[in-house]
Order: structure tokens, then C-alpha cells, then sequence
């Protein structure tokens, strides 16, 4: 298992049932859903990873099941990892997409890399 399918079944159920266009897109060894062209949240393995406002990210590392998303030893502020005892719920689940979503529309769009 790459990821876990049902996770990103719910994300995407939940996102579809907020109207937020979305595309999911197969990165990092895992499904990243971008939102208006941008990384916005995504499954690796059985965890869900959210892009924060960065001034949130502190606040946000506070709360169950939230660790720093840290892919090459380095975290990456504004970047999370929450665990699934964290999210069993559909409630739970949205909070941590409400959160992702406010932020996506001031983050930075990724610079495309030429071929």
C-alpha cells in the first residue's frame, strides 16, 4: 500500500461535498489534492499532510496527532503530518481541510520546473 485509498476517498468525498474543485495528483510516494493549481492536502501512507499558513503552523503542531511533515531531516514550516487516530472522524477530518483550504488561496504557487 503506497497510501491509504480510503483516506483519500473521504478527503476527496469531503472536499467534493464543500464544492471545492480539486485534482488529486499522484506525488511524493503518495496523492496530493491540488486546489486552484496548488499543493493544498494530500495522503502519504496512512497520514493526511496539509499545507498551513506558516503563522499557524506552531499552533497547529499543538493539537492531537499533528507532527512536522519532514521528508530529507529538515521540517518544512507550514507543512504537517496528521495521524490517523487524529482523523477518525469526518469532523475531524474537515477541520484540518478548513484549515489547508483558508490558507490556499495566499500560498505561494509552485515555480514549474523546465523540462
Amino acid at each position: 500500500m503506497a497510501y491509504d485509498e480510503a483516506l483519500a476517498e473521504r478527503i476527496a468525498g469531503l472536499l467534493t461535498k464543500m464544492r471545492v474543485p480539486h485534482e488529486p495528483k499522484r506525488m511524493m510516494g503518495g496523492l496530493t489534492f491540488m486546489v486552484h493549481g496548488k499543493m493544498c492536502v494530500g495522503v502519504e501512507k496512512t497520514r493526511l499532510m496539509a499545507r498551513l499558513d506558516p503563522e499557524e503552523y506552531d499552533r497547529a503542531l499543538k493539537r492531537k496527532g499533528c507532527v512536522p511533515m519532514d521528508f530529507t531531516g529538515r521540517p518544512m514550516r507550514g507543512f504537517v503530518f496528521v495521524e490517523p487516530g487524529a482523523l477518525r472522524t469526518d469532523a475531524q477530518l474537515t477541520k484540518w481541510l478548513d484549515l489547508a483550504l483558508d490558507y490556499n488561496p495566499h500560498a505561494p504557487q509552485s515555480k514549474r520546473r523546465g523540462k
